[in-house]
């Protein structure tokens, strides 16, 4: 059986018709991948080599991984303690 007539699990050379759903996905098939298979290859085989963590290495990674969660924690302390003082001191209630 070759590759081509066996696509997601069916196996095409043993049906006569095919429906439309069949038939596209055939077709998609035939697309050019978007990265060259052997480009694809080599960086599979670097990247499976290594056997370090590879997360926070760059110098964007500290800022998404670090920086941005840690001015939130902070935000939102200084708001929870800022609502804390108005509650407790009366601050802001509405007058009717």
């Amino acid at each position: 059986m070759s590759l081509g007539m066996f696509v997601f699990g069916i196996d095409y050379s043993k049906t006569s018709k095919l429906t439309s759903l069949e038939a596209t996905s055939i077709s998609r098939m035939t697309e050019s991948p978007f990265v060259p298979r052997e480009n694809l290859f080599e960086k599979q085989r670097h990247f499976q080599s290594i056997h370090k963590h590879i997360h926070l290495k760059g110098p964007m990674d500290k800022i998404t991984s670090v920086a941005i969660p840690v001015a939130l924690a902070a935000t939102s302390i200084v708001l929870i303690a800022r609502g804390i003082y108005n509650m407790s001191h009366g601050i802001g209630k509405k007058e009717e």
